[in-house]
């Protein structure tokens, strides 16, 4: 199956194409090569599952494995990089002449559908985790991530995939923050899209429940005096039984 989707924001336009690669009647996993350029960047990416397993960085001409290494030891044949920059001037030749042809073609945009921000392992504090910020549901990718710490701006720790394609045509992307839980801490997630007046936002506060004996201490002392009550019981009826 094969997706093309031509996006227009200001002047530029951008041509996504991804491909499906592993598709059955029972889907077990879905493989996708997304390839995406404009007049100013690019974009080649591979994922499975919507995990990103490679990705092309243009800018320091090179591929990438982003995934720890204990998630996955698979490599792509070499000149896989090579091919993407080839692909490149392929998608800017097909960008030149979608251009042409889609000139009077109004805009389209869809904000974004849904927007949630969550942590990817059990809270603890003072252990390391990460924060994710997930987006989806709107076209044309990709979005603006921004994330905070307590009201300040925070860059560091912080990073985004590549846009993925939804079946209908819309796009998600996912946006990771490494941090250190601290109680009382307040995080925040906001998105900007064209189709957006102003950024979304959602907001994430560290809320680590602390252990309470208090349940333990009143159940202890409910079965206390009921083991109380039923020992005043015995001894009663035994007393009653010595009189008569």
């Amino acid at each position: 199956m094969m997706m093309m989707k031509m996006m227009m924001k200001s002047s530029e336009l951008v041509v996504f194409v991804s491909s499906v690669l592993c598709v059955s009647a029972v889907v077990l996993h879905e493989d996708l090569h997304i390839r995406g350029c404009s007049d100013s960047d690019g974009e080649d990416a591979y994922t499975l599952d919507v995990e990103e397993l490679w990705y092309a960085d243009f800018i320091n001409k090179k591929g990438v494995y982003p995934l720890p290494s204990f998630f996955s030891s698979f490599r792509y044949n070499e000149g896989t990089y090579e091919q993407a920059v080839a692909d490149q001037q392929i998608c800017r030749s097909n960008l030149k002449n979608s251009r042409i042809g889609m000139k009077d073609l109004p805009e389209e945009n869809d904000a974004p559908s849904s927007l949630i921000i969550y942590s990817r392992d059990d809270l603890e504090l003072g252990q390391k985790n990460t924060l994710i910020c997930h987006v989806a549901g709107f076209y044309p990718a990709p979005v603006k991530v921004h994330w905070t710490k307590n009201g300040e701006n925070v860059t560091e720790g912080t990073s985004i995939n590549v846009p993925y394609p939804n079946k209908d045509g819309s796009f998600q992307q996912i946006s990771r923050l490494e941090f250190t839980p601290q109680q009382g801490d307040m995080y925040s997630c906001s998105v900007e899209h064209p189709a957006l007046e102003e950024p979304l936002t959602r907001l994430w506060d560290v809320q680590v429940q602390q252990p309470s004996v208090g349940p333990a201490v009143f159940c202890g002392l409910g079965l206390t005096i009921g083991l109380l009550g039923v020992a005043a019981g015995t001894f009663f009826l035994i007393k009653g039984n010595e009189c008569s």
